[in-house]
């Protein structure tokens, strides 16, 4: 065991940091709740441990038991969007079993709750931005036995809706995939960087369009301004339709 490291754990021996921050003790979802606002104010590059330490009243010391490296910190950072979706989801079925039977959208209730799943996904998404790039990232770089709770749990009612909707194996896993990779796919083109200039009026120079060359990117620059305005929930769930079929 390397010297000065304590037994499965990424904190240091000695003196352990108090983790009594400037609003009592921690716990692993302060640390979350906080992270998230950091990285909402000051994106991903903006979080440290130290910033994190500071802004909770701590010592970064005292983040390494909630969060034992700056991997696993952003892995907290899905998590903790995934359990704000799952709030979101819950609170949408609570007014939703309030509402007239009549008044659902037509289709096999499954495509319905897919369209549910989504729709709530992108309005966390666009509470939180600079997560999402994220949900992409931290599934290439983190094992699906080891990501958060939370974020199996994502999987996990998806793969439930379409087995109890009677479709086979084969089936499942294809439209999994294919939710999944619409849905991620959606959202990081709708939220993508695209001002190069925000304070500027004119929106060509607020895109900076001067900076490709007309010769090279005709088609780019012609088009530019239409991309720059998002698709918003309808196109995501026109596009859903067509993925599923209906």
């Amino acid at each position: 065991m390397p010297k000065g490291r304590e037994a499965g754990s990424g904190a240091p021996q000695g003196r352990r940091a108090s983790d009594r921050g400037r609003y009592g003790r921690l716990s692993r979802e302060r640390v979350l709740a906080t992270a998230v606002e950091v990285v909402d104010r000051d994106g991903l590059s903006g979080l440290s441990m130290r910033k994190l330490g500071a802004e909770l009243g701590v010592e970064a010391m005292a983040l390494y038991r909630y969060a034992p490296s700056k991997s696993d910190l952003l892995d907290g950072l899905v998590e903790a969007f995934c359990l704000e979706l799952e709030a979101d989801l819950a609170d949408q079925a609570g007014q939703a079993g309030q509402a007239d039977q009549a008044e659902r959208p037509p289709g096999p209730g499954w495509q319905r709750e897919l369209h549910r799943i989504a729709l709530a996904t992108y309005g966390v998404a666009l509470r939180h931005p600079n997560v999402v790039p994220l949900l992409a990232t931290r599934l290439l770089s983190t094992p699906l036995a080891r990501r958060p709770t939370a974020v199996l749990r994502s999987d996990e009612r998806v793969l439930a809706l379409l087995r109890d909707a009677g479709l086979s194996d084969r089936r499942t896993v294809q439209l999994h995939r294919a939710f999944t990779a619409w849905l991620l796919g959606y959202l990081l083109v709708e939220l993508r960087a695209m001002d190069d200039e925000p304070g500027e009026p004119d929106p060509a120079f607020r895109l900076g369009l001067h900076r490709m060359p007309a010769q090279e990117f005709p088609q780019l620059r012609a088009i530019a301004l239409a991309l720059d305005d998002r698709g918003g929930p309808g196109q995501l769930a026109a596009g859903l339709d067509v993925l599923l079929g209906s």
